[in-house]
């Protein structure tokens, strides 16, 4: 779904994404993790077109996306449904007002079927009927999955996470990757990809997952491949010791 060819992107004197070739399997659930200032979000920007690169080619769904103008990115933003770190929902607009958003922006869609289409993605993050509820009437959980019905309501080929379980207790992380889990599950030929430092969820919950370091991919694979991975860096950043090769600035 997703191919980063020889992208390099600087900021300053500083690379961050040194030559990266990155492969994004389509209709499965990626994890890029990476210690802070790896290049997790860098690359999420890339992916969105919020940046570019200095060098290399980043082909999304078959499509070369690396020198789109601003009205083809615009277009291109459609395939993408996004759950922000902390939600961002609106609070002065009731949850069904958060989640018809998208659609009344970026669709011609009657009105009784956004409404339709709302009450069905609420369904699907187990919050049904409560459209009238202001985000100041949920917990942090229940804004999570609003959040996911926000992101779902136009109908996604692809869905970015954006360290979705940072800052949350063990039960609401737990109950997240579930839903990415079902998500995943039961929404045809989506792609999921999570920008995460948590390794646990990474390892239950991803089918794929792509380790950035130095601003390159020290290992891509199942979770599987990082459980039994002998190399030094992977294991020490997996089992969360200070002692070991990687650097810490």
């Amino acid at each position: 779904m997703i191919d980063f060819e020889g992208v390099t992107k600087s900021f300053g004197s500083r690379t961050i994404l040194d030559d990266l070739n990155v492969h994004i399997p389509k209709g499965k659930i990626t994890f890029i993790v990476g210690k802070s200032g790896e290049g997790k979000s860098v690359t999420i920007k890339h992916i969105m077109g919020l940046l570019h690169p200095d060098k290399g080619r980043i082909v999304v769904d078959g499509d070369d996306i690396t020198h789109y103008s601003h009205e083809q990115f615009r277009q291109y933003r459609k395939k993408f449904g996004m759950l922000f770190q902390q939600a961002a929902l609106f609070d002065s607009l009731t949850v069904g007002e958060n989640v018809i958003f998208p659609l009344r922006e970026h669709t011609k869609m009657p009105l009784p079927q956004m409404l339709e289409r709302v009450e069905d993605v609420l369904t699907q993050v187990g919050l049904p009927n409560i459209q009238h509820k202001f985000p100041t009437e949920l917990s942090t959980g229940e804004k999570k999955r609003v959040g996911l019905a926000r992101a779902l309501v136009a109908k996604p080929k692809i869905i970015l996470y954006d360290e979705p379980t940072t800052g949350m207790d063990p039960l609401v992380s737990e109950m997240i990757d579930e839903l990415i889990v079902q998500v995943n599950r039961e929404v045809h030929g989506i792609t999921s990809v999570v920008i995460s430092h948590d390794l646990k969820a990474a390892l239950a919950t991803a089918e794929y997952i792509i380790f950035l370091y130095k601003g390159k991919v020290a290992l891509a694979g199942s979770p599987n491949d990082f459980k039994t991975s002998k190399d030094l860096v992977v294991r020490q950043f997996f089992s969360g010791k200070v002692e070991g090769p990687m650097e810490f600035l």
